[in-house]
């Protein structure tokens, strides 16, 4: 780090997310690992595909974190009927004859987007704009979104009938791809204990609006080693089948590897991973702690992987 400045600034970092974690397990139990990736896409300024069957909380996750850290929190379910206007807003007609534009849900700081995968392609293409620029144009005129701005769509992988998956376009505009899996049963039996008795448990606010944003930009500041960014890069560049540094696992199985967001977001996500752990500096470990999720939704498989049951966090735990 470049001064002392720098160096308080992590120390506090590592003390508020601490007592972040601390107060969210108030309400949520277990869940240690989907919490710090869902709260790194926060510090990073990116956003989260959250991949799991109904009922593992993934609403409550989101509204939780929302609550301390006092941010605006808007759930859109998305339907098979949803338009881009019952998201981004619309133009109505008041009583003096005048167009006022109304404002949809996509104006908060943390927006769940509901089984994003519910919604055709037009209504998914809202959030795009609003994804990549933090702004939306409705009407020929462009609105900004407040900040911090964060998207966490959730995705039931079981239901594929009437579904419509995401374009790859659109699967790189997230930061991380987070599978949730089924409690452990001690935590089972503690979820059915605390949730099966009224209790009324306030959530104190632990960092305000502009302190995230103040934190994204400590983060962003952190420097990385040349051996740290060879590695990101070349770890992505070993996805890609037709590159000659590509692994024979990758040309046997991948179809499409992961582009350059892929390593941009490598990076991004390993200085704050080192954070997090109370490092100054990322180091290749850091890399490897964030590689699936940041890599997961990047690789696209081939029918040979399909056909011999290897997955994708096969693939990737095999390149690393």
């Amino acid at each position: 780090m470049n001064n002392n400045n720098d160096v308080d600034a992590i120390n506090n970092f590592v003390a508020t997310y601490s007592k972040f974690k601390k107060e969210i397990s108030k309400i949520i139990i277990g869940q240690d690992h989907i919490l710090e990736q869902v709260l790194m896409s926060i510090f990073c300024n990116g956003h989260c595909l959250l991949v799991g069957v109904p009922g593992l909380a993934k609403t409550l996750l989101v509204k939780t974190i929302a609550k301390s850290l006092g941010l605006k929190f808007n759930r859109i379910q998305f339907t098979p009927d949803l338009m881009p206007s019952d998201i981004v807003g619309s133009e109505i007609l008041n009583e003096d004859r005048v167009f006022n534009f109304i404002k949809g849900p996509l104006f908060g700081n943390i927006i769940l987007a509901d089984e994003i995968n519910r919604t055709p392609p037009k209504t998914q293409s809202a959030l795009l704009e609003s994804m990549q620029e933090r702004s939306v144009t409705a009407s020929g005129k462009t609105y900004n979104l407040d900040l911090p701005f964060f998207v966490l769509a959730t995705q039931n992988p079981i239901e594929q009938e009437g579904t419509y998956p995401l374009p790859e376009a659109q699967l790189d505009r997230f930061m991380f791809n987070i599978i949730l899996d089924y409690p452990s049963y001690d935590e089972e039996l503690r979820i059915v204990k605390q949730t099966t008795i009224e209790n009324n448990i306030n959530l104190d606010v632990v960092m305000s609006a502009d302190e995230i944003i103040n934190y994204q930009k400590v983060i962003s500041k952190i420097p990385v080693t040349n051996n740290v960014f060879d590695y990101a890069v070349s770890l992505v560049a070993k996805t890609r089948p037709n590159n000659k540094i590509a692994p024979e696992i990758i040309k046997k199985y991948i179809e499409w590897g992961a582009g350059p967001r892929a390593s941009q977001y490598l990076i991004i996500a390993s200085k704050c991973h080192a954070a997090i752990k109370g490092k100054y500096s990322p180091d290749i470990e850091d890399v490897k702690a964030i590689a699936k999720p940041v890599l997961r939704h990047r690789l696209i498989k081939n029918y040979k992987a399909e056909a011999e049951g290897f997955s994708i966090d096969d693939i990737i735990t095999s390149i690393l």
